[in-house]
């Protein structure tokens, strides 16, 4: 006779011990700073503090983009939020994001200076701020938003739901597993029907859209994250192969992976960076 394992809910949930799992230590139902934490501060026009997770390399990717398109107002100071340690959660990064996650930017060339979380609006708000990346045409401007906020609301069942289970639960459970699978690969397949058909989601034009998509489904066709390249079969999705492949080709997109990664052969010089000529 097999245990029953399944789940009856409490009437009210109660926060009474850690969920397991990789993260399972950081993870709290409440917000707000849990240690007072001065972040450090630069001289450039922008003061990014992330880490070179998939949301934080987009936005790396959009600032070595600008700098490659001579926007000497897109400098930026780079500092490392070590998420597994809790920096996220210090006070002075909890003032520039209440939401305590990665990526968080702060414009000190405006009056007062701009805070923006979030990493769609990060990539929206500089396109905007440096015309670039970023259609003029309505109809354009709207399938770039819509491919943007698609990435938006789609990356969370590839990053908290698939990836969380596969490969960070405490215990590999099939219905999750799988529920999530499904899903990625629904995701895999609209970019794949997409791309069938378009050079970049939007049509001719690199933008802020494939930048954005680029950090999460790239990532995935590309370098295997989660160990789950074979599981999800990605190569069988070629037209996003050859577009992130095309992406990642870009010295812009190879430089912004590199910033704030603190982890692999790479990190004694890469930990921060300071000014563009830290990749010369």
């Amino acid at each position: 006779m097999s245990e029953d394992t399944s789940y009856e809910p409490p009437q009210v949930w109660h926060w009474d011990k850690e969920s397991g799992g990789k993260f399972s230590s950081i993870n709290r139902p409440i917000a707000g700073a849990t240690h007072e934490h001065t972040l450090p501060v630069g001289e450039h026009p922008f003061q990014l503090y992330s880490l070179a997770t998939p949301n934080g390399v987009k936005v790396t990717v959009m600032l070595e983009e600008l700098l490659a398109l001579g926007k000497k107002g897109a400098e930026y100071d780079a500092y490392i939020i070590n998420i597994g340690e809790g920096d996220q959660f210090g006070s002075g990064f909890v003032d520039i994001n209440p939401n305590s996650k990665i990526p968080a930017l702060l414009d000190r060339s405006t009056t007062p200076q701009t805070r923006v979380f979030e990493s769609g609006a990060i990539l929206l708000y500089l396109a905007e701020k440096f015309d670039a990346f970023y259609p003029k045409d309505a109809s354009e401007k709207a399938e770039c938003l819509s491919w943007l906020f698609w990435q938006m609301g789609s990356a969370p069942y590839l990053g908290g739901g698939f990836g969380h289970f596969y490969a960070y639960a405490p215990e590999k459970w099939e219905y999750p597993i799988n529920r999530f699978a499904m899903e990625v690969k629904r995701q895999l397949d609209v970019l794949n029907r997409n791309l069938s058909e378009r050079q970049f989601l939007c049509g001719d034009e690199y933008n802020i859209s494939d930048m954005a998509n680029y950090a999460w489904y790239g990532a995935l066709v590309l370098h295997d994250i989660y160990a789950a390249s074979e599981f999800l079969d990605v190569a069988s999705y070629t037209h996003v192969v050859r577009w992130a492949k095309e992406i990642e080709a870009r010295p812009a997109v190879e430089r912004g992976r590199r910033v704030n990664r603190a982890w692999g052969p790479e990190e004694t010089r890469l930990v921060e960076r300071h000014s563009a000529s830290d990749f010369d």
